[in-house]
């Protein structure tokens, strides 16, 4: 059996636009200017609470606190109107992986599970993930307690399993919890980047992710 971990934003699905438009209005409901665009995809798949604490290191907790729940009431209310697209491409691949009985996908994300569920839904992707493990549950990436759940719950060890995801905050947590991390070329974090935290490789597009798991299962 292998197992294979698929990160959610940056990875399967483009949501920057809902996330730094979410972000904003986070701020500003602090009464703080908003960050740039390039601060705010850096810290995609980190925990919110960990990622406006980077975001915003002078501002006291309750700063803290009232951009955390302006995010979060800003995202949610957003995700009422339009979802966040899946790359192209990322559709083929699951159903591909999925429909090996031998293989099992799971999920690691530093998304809520109410923001996961209802992107999972969005997309009609009900049924392909075996676990699907959220920051609600977890510290932050890079800590690799999801990774390590996820075994756990399925019973493959770290040599047969890959961390699929967009930010070096994956393959550092892939890195931590022994197993390969493959870095995707289309998300938040630049390549350079991807590499230097650890990954075997990187994906250009999902038809060569999907030719990288298939050859690393065999």
């Amino acid at each position: 059996m292998k197992l294979i971990v698929f990160d959610v934003d940056g990875t399967l699905v483009d949501s920057q636009h809902l996330i730094c438009a979410a972000m904003g209005q986070g701020f500003a409901a602090a009464g703080l200017p908003a960050p740039a665009r390039e601060a705010i995809l850096s810290i995609v798949g980190l925990s919110l609470p960990l990622a406006v604490a980077r975001l915003a290191p002078e501002a006291a907790p309750d700063a803290h606190e009232r951009i955390t729940d302006g995010y979060r009431a800003a995202f949610m209310a957003a995700r009422q109107m339009a979802h966040a697209p899946l790359y192209d491409g990322a559709a083929d691949c699951l159903d591909r992986l999925a429909g090996r009985d031998d293989w099992l996908l799971a999920i690691a994300t530093g998304k809520s599970r109410r923001g996961l569920v209802a992107l999972v839904e969005a997309h009609g992707l009900q049924g392909r993930f075996v676990s699907m493990q959220t920051a609600d549950d977890h510290p932050s990436k890079p800590h690799p307690s999801m990774l390590e759940r996820i075994m756990a719950e399925t019973g493959i060890g770290p040599g047969d399993a890959v961390m699929i995801g967009d930010t070096a905050f994956d393959m550092e947590m892939a890195r931590a919890a022994g197993m390969a991390g493959f870095g995707v070329g289309w998300g938040y974090h630049p390549v350079p980047a991807l590499h230097a935290a650890g990954a075997a490789l990187v994906a250009a597009d999902f038809a060569g992710l999907t030719a990288a798991i298939e050859e690393w299962a065999r």
